[in-house]
């Protein structure tokens, strides 16, 4: 069965991220799709430093990437790149092992001038691990996404309607009869 999977690579547990993950995840279960999350942040850091391919925790997080025809990467933009604790996790996916599945990117960050981040360093990545089919991305700035507190964030208008477009996209490509052949740029 098709599955989603979301791979969010915020290091910190507060973050504007957490109000794009709950609102893809709200997204996906309103068309009863549960997704599965890895939060990156969650795995032992030791693991993930040390690159421990066989360690239960990464064994299971990489067995839900590969289950999932789907799957969405959320990362804030640090340094003009996604995160460390995100390619961490990413340099421990088996080669190709993102091939065959529809990849979305979404991305917050300070400024439009942070958009070009997700072209010029995540996509690569992706590419390397197999990705064809990588959705058009989505960028959304922190100014965006209102705290709310107790760790609730609450997506503007602009922003639910930049994320639409490939969500739906994803709803109606779930089918497991439906074969994602293009890839959206």
């Amino acid at each position: 069965m098709s599955k989603v999977t979301i791979i969010s690579g915020s290091p910190a547990e507060e973050t504007r991220l957490n109000g794009i993950l709950d609102y893809v995840v709200s997204y996906f279960k309103g068309v009863n799709i549960p997704p599965n999350i890895i939060n990156i942040r969650n795995l032992p850091a030791q693991v993930l430093i040390q690159a421990k391919f066989d360690s239960e925790e990464i064994v299971e997080a990489n067995k839900k990437v590969e289950d999932s025809t789907m799957i969405v990467v959320l990362t804030p933009v640090y340094k003009a790149s996604f995160t460390g604790v995100l390619k961490t996790y990413l340099d421990l996916l088996p080669q190709n092992s993102l091939e065959n599945k529809t990849i979305l990117p979404i991305a917050i960050g300070g400024t439009f001038g942070h958009l070009l981040m997700i072209d010029y360093a995540l996509k690569p990545v992706l590419a390397a691990l197999g990705a064809t089919h990588i959705l058009k991305s989505t960028f959304i700035l922190d100014s965006q996404v209102k705290k709310l507190g107790g760790n609730r964030y609450e997506l503007d208008l602009e922003a639910k309607n930049r994320l639409e477009p490939s969500l739906n996209f994803l709803k109606t490509s779930f089918s497991p009869e439906k074969n994602v052949s293009r890839s959206i740029v």
